[in-house]
């Protein structure tokens, strides 16, 4: 059952699966660009910002979502499908017609060096301009 695969993935993430995360869960593994709390608010009308704003910040610490910060003053979230430990971003885009920020999963962030005594956890590239759908 699809139920019981969100369920795992939950426990594989060292996350215990309530009715509220694995319904909060469902949405989030539905979008394959990024979404806000508003976004989900939208989709799940029948549950309280509080309880999904809890269950977002719970996958984000759990390396399940991403934060994308694009400039335009929402909280973005993006599904983490790196494989293993290392959670490498991809690259997102940011259009400044519709205001949509599209994962670019194909597109991994460069590895940068840095100085001796710095350790790199994660890094957030954004690249802004206008989507094919707004080019028209």
């Amino acid at each position: 059952m699809v139920e019981e695969h969100l369920i795992e993935h939950l426990q594989e993430h060292g996350i215990k699966p309530t009715s509220v995360r694995i319904l909060v869960w469902k949405e989030c593994s539905k979008s394959h660009k990024a979404f806000t709390l508003q976004d989900m608010e939208e989709r799940m009308p029948q549950m309280d910002r509080s309880s999904i704003f809890r269950a977002l910040r719970l996958f984000t610490e759990h390396h399940m979502l991403h934060e994308i910060d694009d400039g335009t003053g929402f909280q973005k979230y993006c599904v983490c499908r790196c494989e293993g430990e290392q959670h490498l971003n991809h690259i997102h885009f940011s259009c400044r017609e519709c205001g949509r920020t599209y994962c670019l999963e194909e597109y991994a962030i460069p590895i940068v060096s840095l100085p001796d005594g710095y350790k790199m956890e994660e890094a957030e590239y954004i690249v802004k301009g206008v989507c094919p759908s707004c080019k028209g």
